[in-house]
């Protein structure tokens, strides 16, 4: 079975995307295609991982470190210019977006805006070179959404800082070098007494699981962190409580940006892929393009696509004039989310029989799109995030407390 031959996509309007951006949205596509797109399907069969001389080899073109500052290693570039090139590359072989994405809106981000010059001096050339790479270590078995119940403590003793705890669903667990690990800092229930601070993965104490073997993702590996009492210096706390959390959240919306321009690229994937194959699959004498049903079909997916990437556009183009919204990100994220579900599945649909092979990509592009919908923040979770913004309150999901026999609190 021979895969049909691919439309050249066709990008934003030169109102929406500067020069600079479509040059770079071209040499993207060009790697994309000539370095993984004849190995993206083997590659997802085998589970294969990014090796480091890959990272190493994006670091080389710069791109990890786009929207990262020029007095570390990077190019101090916006982040459309980072996420352009997330994008390309995720609709090819998403291992390879997932490096530039991490680089340049994750735990470096984090750095940046956070940490302390010494931090920064230390982590980002690594980070923005490919030698290095730092994931971020927030879910625990009982803290997933509800992340302030993290029980993973940071017990400060004079010029050491002491890490205990198991971080689960970590995201290039066990093949990241630098974890910012989010923790309990002192007793402090609730969000006040979160931290974070950089563990090593050299460190002793510091050990993973087994790679998580998942319905998609299967070339981004995925572990559990285990921490056991491992010292690292005072110097490696990023933020402390009690206004650290806040921080901390405020900054994984930049992260999210990430996850929605993957699920951006699965379903601008998935719409040029089936553009291409309608014109050229023919039943009942002609190409199924001209049938109803399937024009239908097409104009759904393009008004999904589409609606989600301008919704991912002005959030990204806040973020870059120095106005974040976290409505914006959360909407945007909500919508990439659920469009890359509805338009993978709809693309299989068209394919017919063909969209249920590998050979097409289309399965694939789909078990990743679910994926997406639950890392950074579950669809229903960002739901929730926007009433909260749109009243201007908070909403507490957990059960109200009970009142003790003794007049205290349960």
């Amino acid at each position: 079975m021979t895969t049909p031959p691919e439309p050249r996509p066709a990008d934003p309007g030169p109102a929406a995307q500067p020069t600079e951006v479509s040059e770079l949205r071209e040499i993207a596509r060009q790697v994309a295609e000539k370095r993984y797109a004849p190995h993206a399907e083997q590659w997802d069969r085998d589970r294969t991982a990014i090796t480091h001389d890959e990272r190493r080899y994006l670091g080389s073109l710069g791109w990890l470190g786009i929207a990262l500052p020029e007095e570390y290693g990077g190019a101090g570039g916006t982040f459309a210019e980072a996420l352009t090139v997330v994008e390309e590359l995720a609709k090819v072989w998403p291992p390879a977006a997932f490096q530039v994405f991490e680089a340049n809106v994750g735990p470096a981000q984090h750095l940046v805006r956070l940490g302390t010059e010494d931090q920064k001096r230390r982590f980002l050339p690594g980070v923005i070179s490919g030698d290095n790479a730092m994931a971020i270590g927030i879910s625990e078995p009982d803290a997933g959404s509800a992340a302030t119940d993290m029980v993973t403590r940071a017990e400060i003793r004079g010029d050491t800082v002491v890490v205990r705890g198991l971080k689960r669903w970590i995201s290039n667990g066990g093949d990241a070098d630098r974890y910012l690990v989010y923790c309990r800092m002192n007793d402090t229930p609730g969000a006040k007494g979160i931290g974070a601070v950089i563990v090593e993965a050299d460190r002793k104490g510091v050990s993973f699981g087994a790679r998580e073997r998942l319905m998609g993702f299967r070339g981004l590996p995925s572990a559990d962190v285990i921490l056991d009492d491992v010292e690292v210096p005072v110097e490696n706390i990023v933020v402390r409580p009690p206004d650290g959390f806040r921080a901390l959240f405020s900054m994984f919306s930049i992260e999210r940006l990430g996850n929605t321009t993957m699920s951006l690229a699965l379903g601008q994937a998935a719409l040029d892929k089936t553009i291409a194959y309608v014109q050229q699959r023919e039943q009942f004498g002609r190409p199924i393009a001209e049938f109803q049903a399937v024009q239908v079909s097409l104009a759904d997916m393009l008004l999904d696509v589409e609606s989600a990437r301008m919704l991912r556009d002005r959030a990204v183009a806040g973020l870059d004039a120095g106005t974040p919204s976290t409505l914006h990100v959360s909407l945007a994220k909500l919508a990439a989310n659920e469009m890359a579900k509805r338009v993978t599945d709809m693309a299989m649909m068209l394919h017919g029989a063909n969209g249920y092979t590998e050979e097409y990509g289309l399965e694939r592009m789909h078990r990743d799109a679910h994926g997406w919908a639950l890392a950074g923040g579950t669809p229903n979770i960002q739901r929730t995030r926007i009433a909260s913004e749109l009243l201007g309150r908070s909403f507490d999901q957990r059960p109200a407390r009970r009142a003790a026999a003794g007049g205290g609190e349960a």
